[in-house]
């Protein structure tokens, strides 16, 4: 059994999509049991209308709701011990869950996160990651949001958490790493993600296959299995790809009603129409996942709809069934026993 804290009160939508959301999760995976974390005069109306919920769920009262526009401070100052964001995260941290998943406001949630659950140890700052759709299957881009600036070491850490994530999730011994850059010879792009890509090179972890650079286009052909980045161009980059996404799918359906003859080629295609859809379909990808805590924390954007909250549910789900925080921890252990000459010395100056 897999208990997943739920801050009910987050998101655009609040209780009216997360809790029914959870029933999609449990028909897909009997053994999801959920903790609920909300105020009771919001929740209760719509948890007593969904009995099957109610009997594998067990109901928390909170106080107080993390806004969507809070500063994280003020969201720190306000909600720490009361809020339904903190007590779903604290769930965790003391064992009563697994995994924790909101929508609510997302400085918010990593400044609590980092404060209730710390970093593992020789993590400096967490990583958001993301599973990205690609031409091969998937890929994991991190960091898509947390981290603006990452230095060397950082990126060093980051591409240990993405391959051990992919590991896991994706069963791949080895999972090939790429550093996002602005080509693919060596003397490009900035000096710390040059230097990062030399600090892979000589560690020659046997956990993952460092590739070297990779460029924008890479993503989306899913040319490694782990494309490495700081916060600021990850989320361009993820924002970038819903949009045109999104941009996509209105000029199908623009161009498949235009005229009779195309109404007609889209019936007869209809099969192939519905595969573009389902893959271009960005809920189905929903949920950042935070790498690099003591626990499991798992991020929805705060306008998903039913599927996409349950999308980020079962993220966290799976992130719990394969057990990817052992195997992370194994890796940044085996990664600092076998840390190149002058490493040391760069990761102090980072410091």
């Amino acid at each position: 059994m897999i208990r997943i804290s739920i801050d009910a009160m987050g998101g655009d939508h609040g209780p009216e999509v997360t809790l029914p959301s959870l029933l999609r999760v449990a028909e897909r995976r009997p053994d999801a049991r959920f903790v609920i974390f909300g105020h009771e005069d919001a929740v209760r109306p719509v948890l007593d209308g969904l009995p099957r919920l109610r009997d594998i769920s067990e109901f928390v009262h909170c106080d107080v709701a993390v806004r969507m526009d809070d500063k994280p401070s003020q969201a720190l100052r306000q909600g720490r011990w009361k809020s339904s964001m903190w007590k779903a995260i604290e769930a965790v941290k003391a064992g009563d869950a697994d995994a924790c998943i909101s929508a609510g406001n997302t400085g918010a949630l990593m400044a609590m996160s980092k404060f209730c659950l710390r970093t593992m140890a020789d993590i400096e700052r967490p990583a958001i990651a993301a599973i990205w759709p690609t031409i091969r299957g998937e890929s994991i881009v991190l960091d898509v949001g947390a981290t603006i600036g990452a230095d060397a070491q950082q990126l060093v850490d980051f591409a240990i958490l993405g391959a051990a994530m992919a590991n896991a999730l994706f069963d791949i011994e080895r999972p090939t790493v790429g550093l996002l850059n602005v080509g693919v010879e060596e003397i490009k792009g900035q000096e710390e993600v040059r230097e990062a890509g030399r600090m892979l090179r000589e560690a020659a972890l046997d956990t993952m296959q460092y590739q070297g650079f990779v460029e924008g286009d890479d993503i989306g052909k899913g040319t490694v299995d782990v494309v490495v980045t700081e916060g600021f161009s990850g989320n361009i980059a993820l924002k970038s790809a819903e949009g045109t996404a999104r941009q996509i799918a209105e000029y199908l359906r623009e161009a498949m009603s235009r005229t009779l003859l195309a109404r007609i080629g889209y019936i007869l295609a209809r099969g192939a129409f519905e595969r573009l859809r389902e893959k271009m379909d960005v809920r189905k990808i929903n949920g950042g996942v935070f790498l690099g805590l003591k626990g499991i924390v798992v991020k929805s954007h705060g306008g998903a709809d039913e599927e996409g909250f349950a999308a980020a549910v079962e993220l966290g789900y799976e992130m719990v069934k394969s057990g990817v925080f052992d195997r992370t921890r194994t890796t940044l252990d085996l990664f600092h026993a076998r840390k190149p000459a002058g490493m040391a010395g760069q990761m102090a100056s980072n410091a």
